[in-house]
């Protein structure tokens, strides 16, 4: 020890030098704090609680769930049908048979829309609820534009080709025009009833009836022609072939200006009658010539 540090510390015990003095234990530190502990307690059991309450309410959910969709107070027990006229609403309703007595929200909408459109005469069907125990049905029907011949039968058909229904004394009220070809072979469908299709016979050719539904649409602007129309046939793909009331001769008039062609044959008639007499057919498809048939002699008229 230096003189220095001997002056300094006169008076003092000596030091020990090199010699570590031994822990007091009673001033040890302990190894974690309580309060960060009575926070964690405290957290988990917040997060127990809220565990819990979220459980009950589940609970509860699923016990109001079951209770509403067991509720005698939801079952389906009127039906209210719209739009029908050709079907009836009782018809319809029939065909909903099993929907009564079901939880309105549980009704299988889909499989009941599928059912009803199976009916040739629904375009389209809409369903909704209206609570507590009505399902309203808003049905949209075809309509006929035609009565397609199909060897010895008739079919009621709409713009897309679908036959409806066996034309017969229960649709006397139509006043619609008979086409041949629209249909190549005849339905082998039992007894006609409007809520059942016709086997293979379910639709008539697309491209006839776009060609029939076309000259009909173009001599709504001259109903004159209209109404003397008695015959119309659509076999070939790209000419209307007519019949007018009173007479026999075919009149071919192509897939277009039918009007046009119709009033030139009106127009040549008379003569055509005088110097030709009977005529087997009349050939209008051409610009500038009409080619006439008189029994098994063909003649150009210029």
């Amino acid at each position: 020890m230096s003189a220095r540090a001997a002056f300094h510390r006169r008076g003092l015990p000596p030091m020990s030098a090199g010699v570590a003095a031994p822990a007091d234990k009673r001033f040890r530190r302990p190894d974690h704090r309580p309060a960060r502990r009575r926070r964690i307690t405290r957290l988990a059991v917040r997060t127990l609680v809220a565990a819990l309450l979220v459980a009950a309410a589940a609970a509860v959910a699923m016990w109001l769930g079951r209770t509403v969709l067991d509720s005698s107070w939801l079952r389906v027990d009127q039906l209210v049908v719209t739009g029908t006229t050709r079907l009836t609403a009782a018809g319809v309703e029939g065909m909903l048979d099993g929907m009564r007595g079901q939880n309105i929200l549980r009704v299988d909408f889909d499989r009941f829309r599928r059912t009803i459109l199976a009916s040739p005469w629904v375009a389209d069907v809409t369903m909704w609820r209206r609570l507590p125990s009505t399902v309203e049905v808003r049905v949209r029907e075809r309509a006929p534009f035609a009565i397609a011949r199909a060897g010895e039968k008739l079919y009621l058909v709409d713009s897309e080709g679908v036959l409806l229904d066996i034309f017969g004394p229960g649709y006397a009220d139509l006043d619609l025009p008979i086409v041949s070809g629209l249909v190549d072979h005849p339905a082998t469908a039992g007894p006609p009833s409007p809520l059942q299709g016709f086997g293979g016979a379910g639709r008539a050719d697309a491209a006839r009836v776009r060609l029939a539904a076309r000259f009909l649409e173009s001599l709504a602007a001259a109903p004159v022609l209209r109404d003397r129309l008695s015959d119309i046939d659509v076999s070939a793909p790209r000419d209307v072939v007519v019949t007018l009331g009173g007479e026999t001769a075919r009149l071919h008039l192509g897939d277009s200006r039918f009007v046009e062609r119709l009033t030139l044959y009106l127009d040549l008639a008379p003569t055509l009658g005088r110097e030709l007499g009977t005529m087997d057919t009349v050939d209008l498809r051409f610009e500038e010539r009409v080619f006439v048939k008189p029994g098994a002699t063909r003649r150009t008229v210029r």
